[in-house]
């Protein structure tokens, strides 16, 4: 992808409670926009957002984990940088960590 101008790039935050489907709906995003080929399930370990070994064995977002797709809207390009957040509240400094640098959240 060539390079985007900062007015077309966006910092999204995926947040919701645990086994909301946070890191589901990234590994879905990742997949429409073509990052990825194949979608990483979760309770296979298999995410590609779930990077830590504790992660993969628990099936829980631990530490957030950033990733960047790109999407093409009114022959614009845009760059979307998107963080995957805990859900679960013992890593709750992770969410409020990722806040500071969003510009909107998806909520699920």
């Amino acid at each position: 992808m060539s390079k985007v101008d900062l007015k077309h790039t966006r910092n999204i935050g995926i947040m919701a409670h645990i086994d909301a489907g946070k890191t589901t709906t990234t590994e879905r995003v990742l997949y429409y926009t073509g990052i990825v080929h194949k979608i990483g399930e979760v309770h296979d370990g298999a995410a590609t957002m779930d990077w830590m070994e504790q992660e993969q064995e628990r099936g829980i977002t631990i530490t957030s984990a950033a990733t960047t797709t790109y999407w093409k809207f009114q022959d614009e390009d845009y760059r979307v940088n998107i963080i995957d957040t805990p859900g679960h509240v013992d890593f709750t400094v992770e969410v409020e960590r990722s806040l500071r640098v969003l510009d909107g959240t998806i909520a699920l």
